[in-house]
């Protein structure tokens, strides 16, 4: 059985029948969410706000999975490389007369696709990861399918054999309307300036887009910031946590890092530094002055990383209080909810994180399609 080790020692959970299901959700039934490459948890979580029904969590990522567990706790957590996962072995998770729509997430490692990622090669696995939802997507035919990335995916996938250029033509072939569009995370409510491309195919025909909700200007809500997001968590030291909030719990730092992060002032970085605390490598350097910065209270952060908790990895330092910030800061700067708990090394939490899609945006997202579906029926 596929289904192995902690993370997975109850039985397979199943989509609920008809008569199982209140009236909570929009549409005479739930849109069941499958997520593939799911992580901890980030799109399943937001879609579940918007009122979608997780059924699997799919990822190679053990500890992402105990943490997906942990949170989904009537779906299946599947630690499983999907390059070795059979149609087959998933069939017990879908209904034996499809009744509720189904909706795929297939939101890959965007590692690959990074401007960040310097030593990116052409044939690297993870590229093909989107080839091999296509198995998925031909057994199963869902009704939606959601894919979250980094731009660098479009521009990666120009050629006639990019990974979303086969996804699109395989969409096409088998009667999907599709739209994509890049987008800002901060005009969603999301605390974090976080660009991403984004695409919903629909077997119900064209996908609107919701409009942006956050920015200046009339008719717009302020664009939510760092103090918003993490500015109720109570204080505390580098290498300390609160057991009154889940996670909040942050990396300790060398003496010489330590009077580092007190040189910078909020919204600072390295710059500023006296030269017995300049490093080596940052001699005579014009970039990287992100790292060991510290976030500015009134704006959203930056993009947060798989290293989002390290002071020397990006502008991760609290805007006050002498530290990177915790585990569960980076969590709120990701729209994921206080009562969300992730589970594994400080390290792996961090990655968890910084994998995730942002909840907020899946929510909004994911309500523009449970409206989508709900005109769809409404037309027939």
């Amino acid at each position: 059985m596929y289904l192995e080790g902690r993370v997975l020692e109850r039985p397979i959970a199943t989509p609920v029948s008809g008569r199982e299901r209140g009236t909570a959700f929009p549409l005479p039934a739930p849109i069941l969410v499958y997520d593939f490459f799911s992580g901890c948890g980030g799109t399943s979580e937001g879609l579940r706000a918007a009122g979608m029904k997780p059924v699997l969590g799919l990822d190679l990522d053990r500890e992402a999975m105990a943490t997906f567990a942990h949170n989904f706790r009537d779906a299946a957590a599947v630690p499983r490389d999907i390059c070795h996962l059979t149609t087959s072995e998933i069939e017990p998770l879908f209904e034996k007369e499809r009744v509720s729509p189904v909706l795929f997430s297939a939101c890959a490692p965007c590692q690959p696709f990074s401007r960040q990622n310097r030593q990116r090669k052409e044939k690297d696995s993870r590229v093909s990861l989107l080839k091999e939802l296509a198995r998925f997507v031909l057994r199963f035919r869902p009704e939606l399918i959601f894919v979250e990335n980094v731009p660098g995916l479009q521009t990666f996938s120009e050629s006639d054999d990019g990974p979303l250029h086969e996804l699109l033509e395989l969409l096409d072939s088998n009667g999907y309307k599709h739209s994509a569009r890049v987008i800002e995370a901060q005009a969603y409510g999301v605390p974090q300036n976080r660009r991403r491309l984004v695409l919903v195919a629909s077997l119900f025909g064209e996908f609107d887009f919701p409009q942006p909700t956050h920015g200046s200007g009339e008719g717009f809500h302020p664009v939510k910031t760092v103090r918003d997001a993490i500015g109720h968590l109570p204080p505390i030291k580098a290498g300390a946590s609160d057991p009154s909030v889940r996670n909040h719990q942050a990396c300790a730092l060398a003496p010489q890092n330590l009077e580092r992060i007190r040189a910078v002032r909020e919204g600072g970085g390295r710059r500023t530094w006296s030269d017995h605390l300049k490093l080596d490598c940052h001699v005579g350097l014009k970039g990287y002055t992100d790292v060991y910065g510290r976030m500015t209270w009134d704006r959203p952060s930056p993009s947060l990383t798989t290293r989002c908790i390290s002071l020397s990895n990006g502008r991760f330092g609290h805007p006050e209080q002498d530290r990177a910030i915790s585990v569960r800061e980076a969590a709120s700067l990701q729209s994921f909810p206080d009562r969300f708990e992730f589970l594994g090394s400080l390290n792996s939490q961090a990655r968890q994180i910084g994998n995730a899609v942002p909840p907020g945006l899946s929510e909004v997202i994911g309500r523009a399609m449970v409206a989508h579906v709900q005109k769809h029926l409404e037309r027939s």
